[in-house]
């Protein structure tokens, strides 16, 4: 970690992330994980989701982030680097394994199960934190996933929007709620906290309503008004929802023409958001952007392999007819 009173700025991504990415195992043809004889080695995390489909977008970013020096994280590494994101201040270590994370899909229903504990992931800290490469960027997201991992890694968030608000950097924030990580009363105070702290959060509608405590949407947008952050509400009926201190604008949602797999959404969500706030559009404009990404990654398998180019969103955007041949 840079401590000097003064620090120049690195030439940094836009928009920087860090956080956790496991391995994932998936069984096909919609089998359970206990009668599969074969499984698809993919992998995911809310940040680096995000960076990819920030990336494919178009937009300049990084992530950085503890992977176990082993073949999992080595995949994940080159992987990640592969799609055009900055892994400059990613680190491969032999001090602890790469995360990993198993998934099936039966009856429509997905269940995830973890092998997390004691990962490389878990063991950021402070000291991992590069100042420098955060102060030299526009953005800096974050979400509610990797306090949940570990006193230190809790730690090392507060410490990096801290950094990013000394050097006038704007801080995004995804509260990604994991119940199976904490309880709603671990999590409550620490979430709320970074709301606080943060310029843009964007948070699930069933998200609020566990940290507010509320089913009313009128005691909700109170609360949202009395962040110093613009709020970007997901998980309406059939609209997203612009909070800020004066108005509530909805934003329709795009009609998915199959939905395959809803794991990633909301991290396509973000990225097409971040990508059209930093493109200059204003934030209702953004959320379509963001709405749209969201409803073409649902169409494929996978955490993010279905994130789009900007040619795809702009051609949806337009009504530009494909041309098969």
């Amino acid at each position: 970690m840079t401590t000097n009173a003064q620090v120049q700025a690195a030439n940094s991504p836009e928009i920087v992330t860090f956080g956790e990415t496991m391995a994932l195992l998936m069984p096909s043809s919609g089998k359970g994980l206990e009668y599969s004889a074969e499984l698809h080695s993919l992998f995911g995390g809310a940040e680096s989701n995000l960076a990819i489909g920030i990336s494919r977008l178009g937009g300049k970013v990084g992530w950085f982030g503890r992977l176990g020096k082993d073949p999992l994280g080595r995949m994940i590494f080159k992987k990640l680097r592969g799609e055009g994101i900055d892994v400059s201040r990613a680190e491969l270590t032999g001090e602890a394994p790469t995360g990993l994370m198993m998934r099936e899909v039966l009856m429509g229903k997905t269940s995830v199960y973890y092998y997390r504990k004691n990962s490389a992931a878990s063991q950021t800290s402070v000291k991992h934190l590069d100042e420098a490469y955060i102060a030299g960027a526009k953005i800096l997201h974050v979400t509610g996933i990797t306090p949940a991992l570990s006193e230190s890694c809790k730690e090392a968030v507060f410490e990096a929007v801290r950094m990013a608000r000394k050097h006038g950097v704007k801080v995004s924030f995804d509260p990604n709620l994991r119940l199976k990580l904490w309880s709603i009363e671990e999590a409550r105070p620490v979430l709320l906290e970074l709301a606080q702290l943060s310029d843009i959060f964007l948070p699930g509608l069933d998200e609020l309503k566990l940290l507010y405590q509320t089913e009313d949407w009128d005691v909700i947008v109170g609360k949202l008004r009395e962040l110093s952050a613009i709020s970007i509400v997901k998980g309406g009926d059939n609209e997203t929802y612009v909070v800020t201190p004066d108005t509530i604008t909805a934003v329709p949602y795009f009609k998915a023409e199959q939905v395959v797999d809803t794991v990633g959404a909301g991290d396509g969500f973000c990225a097409g958001f971040l990508v059209g706030v930093t493109k200059g559009y204003d934030y209702a404009e953004a959320v379509r952007i963001g709405n749209l990404v969201g409803s073409l990654i649902v169409q494929t398998e996978g955490d993010w392999e279905g994130a789009p180019t900007w040619e795809q969103v702009d051609a949806v955007l337009h009504d530009i007819k494909h041309i098969e041949r």
